[in-house]
């Protein structure tokens, strides 16, 4: 299925589209397909992957307990006076 659009792109913008469906031999619709194929797959490389960062981060020894309790006592003191502040 086709789905027809306009855009409203700066002169720069255009003329760079123009130039690139000439060098790769293909339509402006083409240039503009490939180029939003290639800026999601590069966004989505650039994202880091939340799950292997926290196995990375339990393999390097995580956070001991004494300072998970650290943590645990600061959390639970910004959250009394949090609900305490006027």
């Amino acid at each position: 299925m086709i789905h027809r659009t306009s855009f409203a792109l700066d002169e720069g913008t255009a003329q760079r589209i123009k130039r690139l469906a000439t060098q790769w031999n293909v339509s402006q619709a083409e240039v503009v397909r490939r180029s939003v194929e290639q800026a999601e797959t590069s966004t989505a490389a650039s994202q880091p992957d939340p799950l292997a960062l926290l196995k990375a981060y339990h393999a390097k020894g995580g956070l001991d307990q004494t300072r998970a309790s650290q943590w645990i006592t600061e959390i639970d003191e910004d959250r009394k006076r949090w609900r305490t502040a006027p």
